[in-house]
């Protein structure tokens, strides 16, 4: 699985510390950026070309970090194709992917500590989708709005 990372400036610091851990793990992980610190960079310009590269299938799952998880979480999921959550907690992480698909974590990295991301990474990553017939009803319904809008 080819995993993709990418946070602005106010989980710049978490990111770089996921990342490591993430490949100490031997995941296989594409860091999108920011490379360096910019206190006045943006999480929309961020955030979209791990974003993008989720919607196109080069990258099946993507980690986000910005102060609170909800600015990357708002703009990712803008990008069709992209099922992006803030998650604080490792029930949501697993539930998330099993239930709707998730494919994009976000995360505070104001909120929250590294253990607990550590925590929701690992959880998020070992989830798999469970394509039982609710969940593929309402993941249609998801695709069908995505597709509605995004004319």
């Amino acid at each position: 699985m080819e995993i993709g990372i990418a946070a602005d400036h106010a989980g710049f610091e978490q990111k770089q510390e996921v990342l490591e851990w993430l490949k100490e793990n031997g995941y296989s992980v594409k860091d999108f950026g920011a490379y360096d610190f910019d206190a006045a960079d943006d999480y929309p310009d961020i955030i979209k070309p791990l974003a993008v590269a989720i919607s196109k299938g080069e990258i099946q799952r993507g980690i986000a970090i910005c102060g609170s998880g909800v600015g990357v979480s708002v703009a990712a999921n803008k990008v069709p194709g992209v099922r992006a959550a803030l998650v604080t907690e490792p029930y949501s992480a697993h539930q998330g992917v099993e239930h709707d698909d998730m494919n994009l974590l976000c995360l505070g990295g104001r909120v929250i500590g590294l253990a607990l991301m550590r925590e929701l990474v690992a959880t998020f990553l070992a989830a798999n989708y469970q394509p039982l017939e609710r969940f593929q009803r309402r993941l249609g319904k998801v695709i069908a709005l995505e597709k509605e809008f995004n004319k």
